[in-house]
């Protein structure tokens, strides 16, 4: 039996025991907060990669080739994100309560049904897929004509996708940062991935050139500020407005398990902030690995206390989270692109990718 066949038998075991461990409910609620992290993961890699096609020249002259390199290969999983998302949409009339809620509006009557909500899923995924095909190589020349559209449409799409699929299963917290908000903390997974997987390529140091590390460590650091700032905002905004359903939508995400995390995640932020004025490479790999960390629970953290009004960690969620990544190593080999078999090769053979 192939390494991918036991791979897949042991994600679909492991999805198995989720099911039984919470329930239809919780296990779906489970699996579609792992299945949000690993999502992160390429469409976190789209806008820094499009950026990058902006101004691609000056990234790869500071040594930014293997970083691309490792965003594109983050970027090759769109697919068989996009795929392991399907079975979610089974799962619809379990996990949102606007199913069986009479509609406040004319809008949300035909907005919030089943079969409109599926498809716009489907369309949110088809356009990620298709933006990640398209980017999935460098161009000849950088050109705002294909940049600026493409970030426009990950932006809506983005905002649309975080609206429905995550707002909507806690409508206690009505906010508009909420769509940046997770596209900042998965640009910031993907980016924290890419540097524990990209090579340590050689950088120039001396006069008037970088330290060691400081090419990867500044924008992680960029992204883990902006990150925390709207964090911060929305919850300055809440507890401003001091209204009840909101203030609730946090105190459900409190406990001594959110307080943890809240706290490991500033003090991620402020040792990488800390960490440029000195930057080394071994230090850029931990702060990346404990942002990779601090991110991927922030997708339960958001997801499942909407279904047991409070933020814990429970054996369904591990089970879960193997699931997803077993499946996703199992059908990898199959749905990767071609440039991601480029990767691989010229990683193999010593290139730079």
């Amino acid at each position: 039996m192939s390494r991918a066949a036991v791979q897949g038998l042991a994600g679909l075991a492991l999805l198995a025991l989720c099911l039984v461990a919470g329930g239809w409910r919780g296990g779906a609620g489970s699996y579609l907060a792992a299945w949000l992290a690993l999502l992160g993961l390429p469409v976190g890699a789209l806008p820094v990669i499009i950026v990058a096609e902006r101004f691609g020249t000056r990234v790869r002259a500071r040594g930014g080739v293997e970083m691309l390199a490792g965003l594109r290969r983050l970027m090759a999983l769109m697919p068989l994100a996009a795929l392991l998302g399907l079975p979610l949409l089974a799962a619809v009339p379990l996990l949102y309560p606007w199913t069986g809620a009479p509609a406040r509006t004319p809008l949300a009557a035909l907005w919030f049904t089943t079969p409109f909500f599926t498809a716009r899923v489907i369309a949110y995924l088809g356009a990620w897929t298709w933006l990640a095909l398209r980017f999935a190589r460098p161009f000849p020349a950088p050109g705002e004509r294909r940049t600026v559209p493409a970030v426009a449409l990950h932006a809506v799409v983005g905002t649309l996708f975080v609206t429905d699929v995550v707002a909507s299963l806690d409508p206690r917290l009505d906010s508009s940062l909420l769509g940046l908000l997770v596209m900042t903390a998965w640009s910031g997974l993907a980016f924290a991935a890419a540097i524990l997987l990209a090579w340590e390529e050689p950088e120039p140091v001396g006069r008037g050139r970088t330290a060691p590390g400081r090419g990867r460590l500044v924008p992680l650091v960029v992204l883990l500020g902006l990150w925390a700032y709207l964090h911060f905002v929305q919850f300055l905004i809440v507890w401003s407005a001091n209204l009840p359903p909101e203030v609730t939508w946090y105190l459900v995400r409190g406990g001594w398990l959110g307080r943890a995390l809240a706290i490991a995640a500033g003090a991620v932020v402020v040792l990488a902030g800390l960490a440029t004025l000195r930057p080394g490479r071994p230090t850029t790999r931990i702060l990346a690995g404990a942002a990779l960390a601090v991110h991927a629970l922030e997708m339960f953290w958001l997801v499942t206390p909407a279904l047991r009004d409070r933020f814990v960690i429970r054996p369904s969620d591990v089970l879960a989270a193997g699931a997803v990544a077993c499946l996703a190593a199992a059908l990898r080999p199959v749905l990767r692109p071609r440039a991601d078999r480029a990767a691989s090769e010229a990683r193999r053979s010593g290139r730079p990718a």
